[in-house]
Parts: C-alpha cells; structure tokens; sequence
C-alpha cells in the first residue's frame, strides 16, 4: 500500500508492518484438528467424571489425595505411552486414597533460552514444527485418556487450550506466569480446576492474588474452534488452588510455610487449597530430594493439614536428565531433556509408601 504524504513524499505503509517477522504460515484450526483427531462420546463422559473428581478433591468433596506424576516434560510419544501404562495400573492399585493424574507437559517456560517444549519445537532442532507438534499432543492425549488416566498441563501459550483442553482433567499455570493478567483471565475462563504456582522468589501472595483473580469473571480476546479471533466472557473459575514449589530463599513444604499460605488465602476469603511440588526449588533441583518432601507433605496430611489437596512429583521411566544431542535420534529413551525426574521403580515405590501411610494414619507416625 502506497500513501502519498503531504509535500508529495511517497510513503509505502507495508514497511511499518511485520517488521521483524520472517514468515506467517497457515494454522490449522482447533474443529478441523478435532476432526483428525476425535474424542469420542464415551471418553468424554470418562473425562467429565475425572474433571469432577479433581474438583471434588479442590473443594474438600472428596478426601483423596491428588497426585500428579509424571514426566517433567514430554518430547517423545511412545516412552510416554509407555509410562501411562504403567501409571494407569498403579493408579488403579492406590485409588482408595490417591487420585493420580499424569503430568503431560509440552510447554516449557525459558528463563533465557532452550528448547521450548513438544508443541512449539516437536522435532527438537529448532524448525519449529507447531502444526505437527499440537497434533501431536493431541493424539497422545487421547491416547493416554483412553486408557482411563486423567491428565494435568501446564498452560503457557494462551491460543494452544483451544486444540487440546477437551482431554484434561487439571491445569496448572507455572511460577513465571502466574502474574499475567492473559494467564488469569484464561484460568477464569478454563473447564478444569487451575492450579498457580508461587513465583520464582518463593512469595504466595502473587499466586494467591492469581486464585482471587480467578475467580471473577473476565472477558479476554482468543480463537474459537473455527480459528476465528473472539471474545470470551468468562464465569469465574471456583476450583483455583495454590502450588508450592519453593523459591530463591530456598523450600517452602514446610508446616509454617502452608500454614502462612493458608492464612494468607483465608484474609482474601478463599478456602484453602494447596498443592506441594515436590520437585524444583522445594527439591533443590535434586530429584531424588523429592521422596524427603513427599514423606514431610503426608506427615503433615495425616496429622491433620487437610488444606493439602496433593502434591507433583517429577518422574519418566529412567531417572535423571539428559542434554538434547545435536542429533535427537541420540537421545536416551525415557530419560527427561529438562529438569531431573525420578524413575519408574522409585515412583512406584514412593505412591505404594504414600497410600500405606495414609491407611495407616497416626499409627504409621507412632509405629
């Protein structure tokens, strides 16, 4: 578009638009994935039973646990297929007293840079295949449902829950997010149960404000189905919860840490809800602490915390991390590419300790 300015000059307005974009490619929309990808009637009455079992535990209905376990990111399908089975057959044997939810994270938050995660960069090597990634995550989010396993996400980039936030169950929005008023007028509006995580420096006021702010309707501009930009009016989410992941100044599972949360949550006229990550900061970034804040959180619950809803824990088939080759084929199989992760048999270990402890109540303290 050529504009012919005062004084004669010609101005050509396309130079002030798109400056610093290489290229702009096509999307397909949220209905048409949907179309390749279906979920069916009976695994949308499956997955409605799982989103009102989560609910039930937020809101005190439900006395359980919930335990959301898993990777701590997700770049290979078929090892993560392979750990949901295994999961989904634990699950089964501890469902008395945990409610576990897989954790399918394929959105990782950067402080600087890396690898951002299965649905921006599913390739590994930078090309930024999205199109591929979200029907990706997609499939193996169906495929993880069907097997009658509920799954939790983290929530990051706002457009991406209109492709997959049929099949969750639980969502979470991470410690550099939380603040955003995107990522709080988006939970406001989200069909799950939200969970916000502390900030970075340890403090819960933010995620707290987050909870309150949450709760209110909003409005917020995104894409529906059909991949048309729209106005969303929300109702106000009622099962927002609080996650403690420890901060700079170090751990914060401690009984004085979720009793100052709670306090905290109470002055803003929220119910208590808390959830404790065992991994991150409260780890140390050593995975195998997380066992160490796993025993202090069912301490706790048994003694009487009941504003402890659950508690994450970080684990893939093999534990520890690896470094992304220059060459993804490399990789190990089952090994996580970004924080640490406990193995398989530690997993099935520390959920088989957790149920027995709760069954066994104050006995197991006294034993």
């Amino acid at each position: 578009m050529v504009y012919k300015g005062r004084g004669g000059f010609q101005i050509d307005m396309n130079k002030n638009i798109d400056i610093r974009i290489q290229a702009v490619e096509p999307l397909v929309s949220p209905q048409e994935l949907a179309r390749q990808y279906p979920v069916s009637d009976q695994l949308t009455d499956i997955i409605h039973v799982s989103r009102q079992s989560v609910n039930d535990i937020i809101l005190g209905k439900d006395s359980r646990l919930l335990a959301i376990v898993g990777p701590c990111s997700i770049h290979d399908p078929a090892a993560a297929l392979e750990y949901a089975h295994k999961l989904r057959n634990l699950a089964s044997e501890v469902s008395d007293k945990l409610y576990v939810v897989m954790r399918t994270y394929f959105e990782k938050p950067r402080t600087i840079g890396g690898w951002k995660g299965l649905i921006i960069d599913p390739k590994m090597d930078g090309s930024y295949a999205i199109q591929e990634g979200i029907a990706t995550a997609r499939k193996l989010l169906i495929d993880i449902t069907s097997l009658g396993l509920p799954v939790g996400c983290e929530m990051l980039d706002p457009i991406v829950p209109q492709y997959i936030d049929e099949m969750l169950s639980w969502c979470s929005i991470g410690a550099r997010t939380t603040e955003s008023q995107t990522h709080r007028t988006l939970a406001s509006g989200m069909s799950v149960a939200v969970g916000f995580k502390n900030s970075t420096g340890g403090e819960y006021a933010t995620a707290v404000n987050a909870i309150k702010s949450a709760r209110e309707s909003a409005a917020f501009i995104g894409i529906d189905k059909h991949g048309s930009s729209s106005i969303y009016r929300t109702t106000g989410n009622d099962c927002g919860h609080l996650i403690l992941r420890g901060g700079d100044h170090g751990p914060n599972y401690y009984e004085e840490d979720v009793e100052a949360a709670s306090q905290l949550m109470q002055k803003l006229s929220l119910e208590p809800a808390i959830i404790v990550d065992c991994s991150h900061a409260n780890s140390r970034k050593n995975p195998l602490r997380q066992r160490r804040v796993l025993r202090a959180v069912v301490d706790q619950v048994i003694w009487g915390r009941k504003e402890i809803k659950g508690f994450m824990i970080e684990s893939n088939l093999f534990s520890g991390c690896q470094t992304i080759p220059e060459n993804p084929k490399e990789l190990q199989y089952g090994v996580s590419v970004t924080d640490g992760c406990i193995g398989w048999e530690e997993t099935e270990e520390a959920l088989r300790r957790v149920c027995m402890a709760l069954r066994k109540g104050k006995q197991e303290l006294e034993a």
